[in-house]
Order: structure tokens, then C-alpha cells, then sequence
């Protein structure tokens, strides 16, 4: 079938965007190919084509993120492709349905992620499939300059000898020059390798660096002017709902989101947010991966992601249909020393690691010797409490230790309740259960199709309301049913894991490397250097210091971030001495004082103007800043 057929038939587009078909016919020809692909540009069309395409075979698929996995496997199962996927929160069971369908040669794409390929054993299995071609999605995990860095993904180097004749696709959407040679050496790309990189402007995204004094305010005034679906990102849970509360109480339609949150609810505010029930949805970084809206109209930045790597992703939600959008950072003064204090608590000294480690692995009742590629559930919220430690240090400590080598902390996944029924229909007919276990069982026959045939999520709560019986009633009756072997029940359940892939050592030969403190270290604040470079010199086009910093030269600058603006709002007739002698009459008619930021908005679209102006009054003791508030001197004011 031709691939613009295959392109009609599953996925309903009559034309691949820009890159697409050069990467397809790349991988099919049997080149290792590297593409570089900006958000919303259509990467998962770039292997799903192809692996429909070949005549036969299994197309592998490794991505770090299981929410990503699960969500790509849905929707492959919706458009009548069988996929699987292989990750440490399934059950046995589940996991050899999967295996059956992948030796049968019923599934053309298998996901798995990397930690699953330290496994031997694994490995093994794998190089009895007839594999077409090897995706590693999110590929700067496996650099260690990438921002995200993961060890699990070196492994995948362990895949290429398995299948050393299959051809591999690397894909990013954010990746430095240094990123992208360093991703084609540690995938031991061949030669003949080809490198496809999309430009990484977004013509219609208008980039807006706002200072603020009060983001919360400023948050609502910006969406209160502005239309359409929007995000604002925050980097704690906790104002995502005070963020969320404070504009629904505004009048304007928002809801919160963050990882903490149960399956349920996250599905039931991101379907409500995507059909546009809900406007603005107020969230840390947990939102965004794997949803395709097109009409986002702005995101908003409360927080300073820690690079602008993160940043250009998290933007890069805005205007996915190619209209007008915008992204909007807000700046206050201390955002600068916050995001630097972030990035030193992010590496903790080296004595708090291995005290960390030793902590851990008692807490998992390892011995010395012990623990050699085992996979632990860990109650991470316990292990603080127990020893007495805060959250991010515990984490930061992690993060290093998984560098290292010596353990990988692998974040909770929460997975929706799941049931397989295993007996045959005639069998149900003669079932001894009893009436409440009945009820619930003819209500799942109703409401979830394919029973019989895979694990089928579902939902105890609507079972509840569709039964007339209470939940624990409903729970119960699940249990009973699982007890008399009718179904397999799954409970919901939340479970973070440790993955040790050697033997527990004394703390004190705990070896954290100069590659993984110091150079880590380093290449971090280089990436916080230039997230602060971006947000606060205003002496160029953002968004040509942006593309600059991706290794893409601009012709010109952009014409629409807030710098090049100023240019064009600031009239040459205006001069600095005018200005100053405005902003000080209008601050003589507020004695008390008065923020620059009102000001500011009095005097558009002068406003950089009017802040300059501002400024040289403070300078030359015309005025006075006490708390962020700008009064005349009593000698100036006369």
C-alpha cells in the first residue's frame, strides 16, 4: 500500500507535514536516522506509517514515559492497529498476553521502556522477534548533555546488538548541536546515517517575556484579554489549585492538574479541558505529554522552567493548528536567585547521597551483597517520613544515585482499575454468585466491550452509580468474582518502584563520579544561564537568541516577541527627558506610591519607556522604591 494510503486509511490526513515522508522513506530504506522534530510536529506518523507499511515484522518503540505509552497504544488499538506494550506496572498475566500476541506475529508495534532492557532474559526473547525497525522516542534521554538524561536509555545500545541489521529512528523535539551528535554516537548510528531537522520556528507563536509583581493578577488580566484554550504552568502542585480557584472565583472557566492526582481525575479535567468545557487549565510540567489540541491559544509561564529546553516544549503547546498564539513568562525580580538555588539543591553533597543510598536500601531490607537487578515497590512518601527527610532532597539524592549507577527511583504510575474475563460465555449463564456480584458483572457485559478477549479498563465509580450500589459493594463484588475465578480483577493502585541494577556496597565505596556532579553540574547551570539570558536581556529578538541557542541561525528577527515590539512601539519622537517629565507628573497625583507595573500599563505602549523613566528618577534620588512600591521624594514632590 502506498504510504499517503496508509497515511488516509489510519490516521485520516491526505498529506504527511513537512519532514514526515523524508524520515519515513529514510528508515525504510534501512538508514539509521536521527529526526529533529519541534513539539506538534508530527513525530509518532514518522515510525507508525512505516511499521504499517512493511509487509511483516514488529516495530519497537522505547519511550522513558508509561502515561505516553499507554496513551499511544490506545490510540493505535482505536484506528484497528494491535500494539502492545511492556512496563514494570503490569501484572504476569498481562504481561504474557502481551508476549503471546508478539509470537503470534498479531501486534506490529511493541512499546517497552528502557528499564526493561537491562534484562538478559528480555533481551533475549526480543532477538527471537521479527523486528523491522527500532524507534527510541524522547532520544535525549540518552545523552548525557541532553537536559533529561536517563542511564536506563543506554541500554538501548544492548537492542542494536540483538538486531544489529535493523535500522533505528531517533527522535527529539528538543536538542542542541552537542545533543545531536552525542545521541548518533551512543546509538552507534552506521554509515549512511541521516540527520532530518525540522526549523524549530514557530511562526505563529508570539513569544512575551511580561515582569510581574503579581503574577496571580497578572495571570488573570492576560487570559481576561485574551481568547481561546489556554495552560498555565506552575512548578508546585500547590498553586495549581490556588492559581485555579482564584480564576474560576474571576469568572473564568479553569481547572488544575498535577501528577498527584488520581487516574480519574486527571482523565476526567484533561477530556474536559480538550473538549472546551473547561478554558484554562493550571498545571505543573505532568500536562502536556501526549496531548494533541490543536486551538491552544496561549500558555502561560508562572514559573521559570529550570532550561529552555523545557520552555520550547511547554510553549510549544500554544498553536498546534498554525493560528495566532501566544507564550507568555512571567518575570518578577527574584526569579533569577530562585532558579539558581533550585539548581544547588539539585545536587547535594556528596556525604547526603550516600547517607541517601544507605537509607534506601535498608528501607528495602537489602543486605550488603544483595539486590542485583531487582525491582522493588517503594512507598516514597514513608521512606521520607521514616528518616526524616524532605521530599526534594530525597529526590535530588535519587536522581544522582540513578546516574551513578546504583539505583533507579522510578516515579509512581498510577493505572485505572483492569478486568479480563476468563471463563466462556455459556459459563456465565451457570455462575454461583451471589445477587450484588451478579449485578456488577451483567452491568460490566453492558458497559465495557472486549471482556473476553484483553484486560478492559474500568471504572468502579460509574459501576457504582450504573448499579445502584455503593462502592465498597461494588469493590466487594469484583473481589468475589476474582476469588471464584470468573474474572481477573487488577485494583487501581499507585506504586513508585526501585530498580537496583547491582548489589547493594557500603555506603562509603558509593562513587559519584566528576561526570555525573561536577560536569552535570556545570552543563545544568550553562542551561539555567541561558533560560536567565532569555527571560532577562532584552537587548535582542527572543526568539532569535532561542534558535541560536538550538544551533538555527535567524535571518531576521521575529517582528512579534515583546523585544522587537518595544522597537516598533517606541516613537522616535518620544524622547527619554519627555518621558521622564510624564511619569513624574503622574506619579504627583498618587503620594502614597504606586508599582511599576501600573504605571507601565498606564503608559502603553510606551511602557519600556515609561520604565526607564522610572528607573532614572530612583537613580538620581527623584524617587524612592520601599517593597515595590514607587513614591516621589518629599524635595521632588514640591
Amino acid at each position: 500500500m502506498q504510504l499517503e494510503a496508509i497515511l488516509k486509511k489510519y490516521w485520516g490526513y491526505d498529506g504527511f507535514r513537512p519532514l514526515q515522508r523524508d524520515i519515513i522513506e529514510s528508515v525504510m530504506s534501512g538508514c539509521d536516522t536521527l529526526g529533529l522534530m519541534p513539539t506538534g510536529g508530527g513525530k509518532s506518523i514518522t515510525f507508525q506509517v512505516p511499521g504499517m507499511a512493511f509487509d511483516s515484522g514488529l516495530t519497537i518503540v522505547v519511550t522513558p514515559l508509561i502515561s505516553l505509552m499507554k496513551d499511544q497504544v490506545d490510540n493505535l488499538k482505536r484506528r484497528g492497529i494491535i500494539a502492545v506494550m511492556l512496563n514494570s506496572g503490569m501484572t504476569v498475566v498481562e504481561t504474557r498476553i502481551a508476549w503471546e500476541r508478539l509470537v503470534n506475529g498479531r501486534a506490529r508495534f511493541l512499546y517497552v521502556s528502557p528499564e526493561k532492557l537491562r534484562n538478559a532474559f528480555f533481551l533475549d526473547k526480543l532477538r527471537r522477534l521479527p523486528v523491522r525497525l527500532i524507534v527510541v522516542d524522547e532520544a535525549h534521554c540518552i545523552s548525557q548533555w541532553g537536559y533529561d538524561f536517563r542511564p536506563s536509555y543506554l541500554k538501548i545500545a544492548d537492542l542494536r546488538k540483538v538486531h544489529p541489521s535493523v535500522p533505528v529512528l531517533a527522535l527529539t523535539a528538543t536538542a542542541t548541536p552537542q545533543v545531536a551528535d552525542d545521541i548518533m554516537t551512543r546509538l552507534s548510528f552506521r554509515e549512511g546515517s541521516r540527520k532530518f531537522k525540522m526549523s524549530f520556528t514557530r511562526d505563529n507563536i508570539s513569544y512575551l517575556v511580561r515582569p510581574s509583581e503579581n503574577k496571580i493578577y497578572d495571570i488573570f488580566h492576560i487570559l481576561s484579554r485574551t481568547e481561546g484554550s489556554g495552560i498555565v504552568y506552575v512548578r508546585s502542585r500547590r498553586k495549581t489549585r490556588e492559581i485555579a480557584e482564584f480564576l474560576t472565583a474571576s469568572g473564568i472557566s479553569a481547572d488544575y492538574y498535577h501528577a498527584g492526582l488520581s487516574y480519574e481525575t486527571k482523565t476526567e479535567r484533561q477530556n474536559e479541558w480538550q473538549s472546551g468545557s473547561i478554558r484554562v487549565m493550571v498545571a505543573t510540567n505532568a500536562f502536556g505529554m501526549g496531548i494533541d489540541k490543536p486551538d491552544v491559544r496561549i500558555v502561560l509561564h508562572s514559573d521559570f522552567p529550570p532550561s529552555l529546553e523545557e520552555y520550547y516544549q511547554e510553549a510549544g503547546r500554544a498553536g498546534r493548528d498554525g493560528k495566532k498564539s501566544y507564550a507568555v513568562l512571567l518575570v518578577s525580580k527574584n526569579d533569577k536567585g530562585t532558579l539558581r538555588r533550585k539548581l544547588k539543591l539539585a545536587f547535594p553533597e556528596r556525604a547526603d547521597i550516600r547517607r541517601v543510598y544507605e537509607m534506601a536500601c535498608n528501607f528495602l531490607n537489602l543486605a550488603i551483597g544483595e539486590g542485583y537487578e531487582r525491582l522493588m515497590e517503594f512507598d516514597f512518601e514513608l521512606f521520607c517520613e521514616t528518616f526524616h527527610l524532605q521530599r526534594q532532597q530525597a529526590l535530588a539524592a535519587f536522581h544522582l544515585l540513578s546516574q551513578a549507577g546504583y539505583l533507579d527511583y522510578i516515579e509512581e504510575t498510577e493505572s485505572m482499575s483492569r478486568v479480563l474475563i476468563t471463563v466462556d460465555r455459556e459459563e456465565l449463564y451457570h455462575i454461583d454468585a451471589s445477587p450484588e456480584a451478579d449485578r456488577t458483572l451483567q452491568c460490566m457485559l453492558r458497559q465495557y466491550p472486549g471482556l473476553f478477549a484483553d484486560y478492559v479498563q474500568i471504572n468502579e465509580g460509574r459501576l457504582s452509580r450504573d448499579t445502584d450500589l455503593d462502592q465498597e459493594t461494588v469493590y466487594k463484588a469484583l473481589l468475589e468474582l476474582n476469588r471464584k475465578k470468573i474474572l481477573i480483577y487488577v485494583p487501581r493502585r499507585r506504586t513508585p518502584y526501585i530498580f537496583v541494577p547491582t548489589s547493594r556496597e557500603e555506603s562509603r565505596y558509593v562513587q559519584i563520579g566528576k561526570n555525573i556532579y561536577e560536569e552535570r553540574f556545570e552543563v545544568m547551570s550553562q542551561r539555567v544561564e541561558a533560560m536567565i539570558d532569555y527571560a532577562y536581556e532584552d537587548g535582542s529578538c527572543r526568539v532569535s537568541r532561542m534558535l541560536a541557542y538550538f544551533g538555527e541561525e535567524k535571518a531576521c528577527d521575529c517582528g512579534k516577541c515583546d523585544v522587537c515590539r518595544s522597537r516598533k512601539k517606541s516613537p522616535s519622537h518620544i524622547s527619554k527627558e519627555d518621558m521622564i517629565g510624564r511619569v513624574w507628573k503622574y506619579m504627583q497625583m498618587y503620594p502614597s506610591g504606586i508599582t511599576q507595573t501600573i504605571l507601565e500599563r498606564n503608559f502603553t505602549p510606551y511602557d519600556r519607556l515609561a520604565g526607564e523613566a522610572l528607573r532614572y528618577l530612583v537613580e538620581e534620588g527623584f524617587a524612592v522604591e520601599d517593597h515595590a512600591i514607587y513614591r516621589l521624594t518629599e524635595y521632588s514632590g514640591e
